[in-house]
């Protein structure tokens, strides 16, 4: 089921990467666009993300494939921004454990075969090809390092593009509470939001992060949700010669604009406890840890100290595939719902915003329709 082509009015649900994304897209096709948060931007999600720009290891062709793509319109960007700080190419460097489970070899085939640009380190050959490392960290069997790789800061992004969604004559609601997407019979027809007011529309997109699956709920539609906990810990700024993405088997690590580290890593994010009133519980004993570990693979091996953390949902569909377009049997609703938000922020806002205006469907969508989880719906 396609929306009625060009509709007049759209509201976006969601101050993240997708939300921002799509509602500057639509802004620039000539659409009046509401763009609608829970709270500030970028207050979710999108501001605790690693935000490592890739499409390393392996996955599904299709999602390859959408990857690229995302990665593909980053780099125009950093053709209009080439000084930002907030957005740098300076390549990811990746090894396992040194176990039976190590993958590096047949990971470095994979990618090689694929065409994505990937090479193998040891460890004499780290330092020449990406400083900052302690390449005594780095187990036996060596690392991969993908130059084409990068990382953005997506507040920072997120606040350029909402700039240019008010000068374009979007209008930005924050602080709005819980989104409520109105229904009449199979359409769409509007948004309410917690604090009473509400808007017409056409077409609405639902980019409400780890609050998508239960939204489209209440409109009888189902999505498979296997959202996480994710913990971000932003390190003090230090003066250090790491430009790379570090994703190594106990921490990952991003440099930031303002000369800090961001953290992150699995066991960090399983040791943080959700209480019975929704909150968190983050130990001291865990943020000690992840920068313990930071500090090991980082050349000088630094001390490093927390500036501050984020914790909160990591949206992350069933299938660990992303959700994008409209959902079936309801006109003009539309949701995106994904992992990786900052490698596909800028694309699938572009994707979903040509959907909206043309009720045409993209082929590079295909595979991440929502309308796959029906068949497994309880």
């Amino acid at each position: 089921m396609n929306a009625s082509p060009k509709p007049s009015k759209v509201v976006v649900i969601g101050g993240g990467i997708f939300g921002v994304s799509t509602a500057v897209h639509l802004a620039r096709l000539g659409i009046a666009t509401v763009l609608v948060s829970d709270g500030p931007l970028a207050n979710g999600a999108s501001g605790r993300s690693l935000a490592w720009l890739n499409s390393a290891r392996k996955r599904s062709d299709a999602y390859h494939r959408l990857r690229l793509a995302g990665i593909d319109r980053y780099r125009t960007l950093a053709a209009r921004y080439p000084d930002a700080p907030w957005l740098r190419f300076d390549g990811g460097l990746t090894w396992d454990a040194d176990d039976a489970g190590n993958e590096i070899a047949e990971v470095f085939k994979h990618e090689c075969d694929l065409g994505y640009h990937a090479q193998w380190l040891d460890q004499e050959n780290i330092a020449g090809a990406t400083p900052g490392v302690d390449a005594g960290a780095v187990t036996p069997q060596g690392a991969i390092f993908n130059p084409g790789e990068g990382w953005v800061d997506l507040p920072s992004l997120i606040g350029l593009l909402a700039e240019e969604f008010r000068s374009l004559g979007g209008e930005i609601v924050t602080d709005a509470g819980r989104a409520t997407i109105d229904v009449d019979g199979a359409r769409v027809c509007g948004v309410s939001a917690a604090d009473g007011r509400r808007w017409d529309a056409e077409s609405v997109l639902l980019a409400a992060g780890s609050a998508v699956p239960a939204i489209v709920a209440e409109a009888g539609q189902h999505i498979d949700d296997a959202t996480p906990v994710a913990l971000l810990v932003r390190t003090k700024p230090i003066r250090h010669s790491l430009k790379a993405v570090l994703n190594t088997p106990r921490v990952a690590i991003r440099p930031m604009p303002n000369g800090g580290f961001a953290l992150d890593s699995a066991w960090s994010e399983e040791e943080v406890r959700v209480k019975p009133d929704g909150s968190y519980d983050v130990r001291q004993s865990t943020l000690d840890g992840l920068l313990r570990q930071a500090s090991k693979v980082l050349e000088g091996n630094p001390t490093l100290e927390i500036d501050d953390y984020g914790v909160g949902p990591k949206p992350i569909p069933g299938d660990g595939e992303p959700v994008f377009g409209e959902l079936p049997s309801i006109w003009g609703y539309f949701v995106a719902f994904s992992h990786s938000g900052a490698t596909l922020g800028l694309i699938a806002g572009e994707l979903l915003a040509d959907e909206i205006a043309t009720g045409r469907r993209h082929p590079l969508l295909a595979e991440f329709r929502p309308e796959r989880f029906s068949s497994s719906r309880p």
